[in-house]
């Protein structure tokens, strides 16, 4: 009875709803950002429940906006609440719920594409890579628009092992596009698999909690929303630098109907392509009339290793991008016809 009534006790007091927050402070949803409100706090607290026990935890939360998932956070009893918020209309409403839970609530007004986190909370929080995850946790409600560099940023950082996963090996629980959710989580041979998919499940455990409907924000979306969480693993499924499985999961998922050498070539210049995409896939021993979708994380942890020696024995490899060699092809051909025109007698 005591622990029920200190919890109790931790809870904010009466508040202004969501819906009056916006009310009062006159916001609405920006469109070119892609913005939605979250409402209901059934809805709120369901996904904090879904990031696990935060009891003093330390949460970075990404997008308050007027705080639904904020509050939902804080009646968890963490520790410490950090948010980011770019949209300078939210703060005002967000300082109302930091002065109802004093020395809880942290608002910084930035950018979470280039906030540090790993600045913000105490040294004596980081483990081990290969210890228990630290009681540092990752939610937020995101905005479409920047839902997919982000996650590709924190996955690189996971990689890394340096911005919020400095501490360790952080959760994520987050909100996505429905379709983007089904791809982070899709498996070998479905529709849904992409480049996503495997970027995410070489490096983190991921599931798709649950849906929720389109109308339970506003303005309603066109989409239903999916929340996914992530778990780090120990070890990589795949062990090469980001930059190189980004690379060639890139170029697999280029022609993602069509067989997987053909995106595979453009891995390397025309003059060499047939031949070494051919040395690549023999190498790698993938049948090179699979599609993209059909490659599974042993095959790219295959493509990768072979890939990399390639790029060993050839330093300028890694550097290639066939999108340059199709301008620079492009560009020699205006030159001609430029040349040609101006040669023309009159």
């Amino acid at each position: 009875m005591a622990a029920s009534r200190k919890l109790s006790a931790l809870r904010l007091p009466p508040l202004p709803t969501i819906r009056e927050i916006i009310k009062l402070f006159k916001l609405q949803a920006v469109k070119q950002l892609s913005q939605n409100f979250l409402l209901d706090l059934r809805l709120t607290d369901k996904i904090v429940r879904k990031a696990g026990n935060l009891t003093n935890a330390y949460v970075y939360e990404v997008g308050p906006g007027p705080g639904g998932i904020t509050r939902s956070i804080l009646n968890a009893n963490v520790a410490e609440l950090l948010v980011v918020e770019k949209d300078s209309r939210f703060i005002p409403g967000l300082q109302m719920l930091s002065d109802a839970a004093p020395g809880k609530l942290k608002i910084v007004h930035g950018d979470v594409l280039t906030f540090k986190v790993e600045k913000s909370f105490p040294k004596s929080l980081k483990r081990s890579w290969e210890d228990d995850p630290p009681n540092v946790h990752i939610i937020g409600n995101l905005p479409f628009s920047v839902s997919t560099p982000l996650i590709i940023k924190w996955l690189e950082n996971i990689s890394n092992q340096n911005g919020p996963f400095t501490y360790g090996r952080t959760q994520m629980t987050l909100t996505f596009q429905k379709e983007v959710a089904e791809r982070l989580v899709a498996t070998t041979g479905s529709k849904q698999r992409s480049r996503l998919s495997v970027m995410a499940q070489y490096l983190c455990t991921v599931n798709h909690s649950f849906t929720i409907p389109g109308q339970a924000f506003v303005p309603k979306p066109q989409v239903d929303v999916g929340v996914v969480h992530f778990m780090p693993l120990i070890e990589p499924k795949i062990e090469q630098p980001f930059k190189l499985v980004e690379k060639v999961v890139q170029n697999a998922f280029q022609f993602r109907r069509k067989y997987c050498h053909r995106g595979l070539g453009m891995l390397f210049p025309e003059a060499q392509r047939l031949e070494s995409t051919e040395k690549l896939l023999q190498l790698a021993d993938i049948d090179p009339t699979l599609r993209p979708t059909q490659l599974s994380l042993l095959h790219f942890r295959s493509l990768c290793d072979i890939y990399r020696k390639m790029c060993d024995e050839d330093p300028q490899l890694f550097g290639y991008n066939f999108r340059d060699e199709l301008k620079q092809r492009k560009d020699k051909i205006e030159e001609k016809e430029e040349s040609n025109g101006l040669q023309m007698p009159l």
